[in-house]
């Protein structure tokens, strides 16, 4: 019997794509840091330093400060920061403009959308279902649901199957380079957005496509799995 074609994903990173987390990041490792008895690091500065999970942000942070801690004192501020975190999980926290309306569209065009996140599940889960959007995911997949986190293509590749789609109708849309870089090596095509959280111009990174708004991203999708625009 014939198999219906799965119907085309849209695998979103989290943190800088989907919503704006940065003033809660930021503000839980400031806390942190002044209680460990260091200065704050400015906002700005301390944005770039999001994009590869909690405990890189800390190692970050840490090393902003010269300060060079063993892993167990890194695993000891990770569980402080990981704690403070979910208790303020969307106090600040926003859906980016107009990701609502573009999920509508892509959603009457039939899309279907996953989340690939380096943030752990539990705490995207709690994240999402704080702002009322994880209804709208067939799949929620954090650093610690698979065997290997971003870069790694296997964590894509995880949600693409977690989600029941396919690869060859999926396409990631995401911030930094380590989206672009997971996506290229899953075989899956990329759009970056340029209002998230980089080092780098995300222009510099080759993606598929760049969007300035997410009034762009339902054109963007159905020129990368060649469908018509809602």
């Amino acid at each position: 019997m014939h198999q219906p074609a799965p119907s085309p994903l849209v695998v979103f990173d989290l943190d800088g794509t989907l919503v704006d987390t940065a003033p809660d990041l930021i503000d839980t490792l400031n806390g942190l840091l002044i209680r460990e008895g260091l200065a704050a690091v400015p906002f700005d500065e301390a944005r770039r330093f999001i994009g590869g999970g909690a405990r890189l942000l800390i190692e970050r942070a840490l090393g902003a400060h010269g300060r060079d801690c063993g892993p167990p004192e890194i695993d000891r501020l990770y569980a402080v920061y990981v704690d403070d975190y979910a208790e303020r999980i969307a106090a600040l926290s926003r859906p980016f403009p107009g990701l609502v309306d573009a999920l509508d569209t892509l959603d009457a065009a039939g899309c279907r959308f996953a989340v690939c996140t380096n943030k752990l599940e539990r705490l995207s889960v709690k994240l999402l279902e704080a702002l009322g959007l994880a209804d709208r995911f067939a799949a929620i997949c954090g650093q610690d649901t698979f065997v290997a986190m971003k870069p790694d293509p296997r964590a894509l590749l995880g949600t693409i199957a977690a989600a029941a789609g396919s690869p060859s109708m999926a396409v990631m849309v995401g911030d930094s380079g380590t989206d672009i870089v997971t996506a290229k090596a899953a075989g899956v095509p990329v759009v970056a957005v340029d209002f998230g959280y980089t080092e780098v111009p995300v222009e510099s990174l080759a993606p598929d496509r760049v969007i300035g708004r997410y009034d762009d991203l339902p054109a963007a999708v159905a020129e990368l799995l060649g469908l018509r625009a809602g």
